[in-house]
């Protein structure tokens, strides 16, 4: 059985960026909602690959723009976007972003790189589940991790993968793109996913906690192919917990319907 504390640590933060989005979104956003943004999710995936392709050093463009956003979007969850947020705690944001400036793979560096991607997922997810119509978003997040598993799987841009993951903005600054626990790292898009996932469930008013338990125990089961494979699309496990909260949510408004009807023929028998 394969298990490895790194890789479970980084699961757990998965985990809690289904758990922590809250719902809605400001009234002045409300204008600009739309079907569109449902293409952020899958176009991140081919946009950020073709783009390497085309030109080595658009990497260091990418990092240098999750330099920029991942820290205000971190501020916006502990401020706003997450559950139990408070206007105070946005500048908890001050210090984790010293502690990645400081020492970025240091170890103390590493935990705040993570915490700063993670809370910027969670106000990615909640903007997207508030903007964007939740049908058509959930067909985003299951076209992102389509075509990511095909990339992985398929051993396709494995080396514009590499090099994404490995750019930094400049020497001694924090790569916001990636995190690393240990020898184990996790793209960005992995914890954007689940961010999504966690928007959407908030929107529906779904057991968001529940869904990131069972987000990290499916990750535990998926992980069991790094036996034959090295390299496995963490988009998937968060999407598997999507569609299977969907299919239960149908299935209790199937035996909902079902019921007053099966009530009515019997009041006439």
């Amino acid at each position: 059985m394969y298990f490895e504390a790194d890789t479970a640590v980084l699961d757990a933060a998965q985990a809690l960026c289904v758990a922590l989005p809250a719902a809605g979104i400001p009234a002045v956003l409300l204008r600009l909602r739309g079907r569109g943004w449902a293409l952020i999710a899958p176009l991140s995936v081919v946009g950020s690959v073709a783009v390497i392709t085309v030109a080595s050093a658009s990497a260091d463009v990418l990092t240098w723009i999750a330099l920029l956003l991942v820290p205000p979007g971190c501020a916006l969850a502990l401020g706003w976007a997450a559950h139990g947020a408070r206007p105070w705690m946005a500048g908890l944001v001050v210090p984790l972003l010293i502690a990645a400036l400081a020492g970025p793979d240091d170890a103390l560096g590493r935990i705040a790189r993570l915490l700063l991607i993670m809370g910027s997922c969670v106000t990615v997810g909640r903007l997207l589940a508030g903007g964007t119509p939740l049908f058509v978003l959930k067909a985003g997040v299951v076209a992102m991790a389509t075509i990511d598993a095909v990339f992985i799987f398929g051993d396709f841009f494995g080396e514009q993968n590499a090099r994404f993951d490995a750019a930094t903005p400049a020497a001694e600054l924090p790569r916001l793109q990636v995190a690393d626990i240990g020898d184990v790292s996790t793209d960005y898009g992995d914890f954007f996913i689940a961010g999504v996932v966690g928007g959407i469930l908030a929107a529906e008013r779904r057991p968001q906690s529940a869904a990131a338990v069972a987000m990290f125990a499916v990750a535990q089961a998926f992980n069991q192919l790094y036996a034959v494979v090295e390299s496995l699309p963490g988009t998937v496990p968060p999407t598997i917990v999507l569609l299977a909260v969907e299919a239960l949510a149908r299935r209790g408004r199937a035996e909902g319907l079902s019921r007053p009807a099966r009530a009515s023929g019997a009041a006439r028998r």
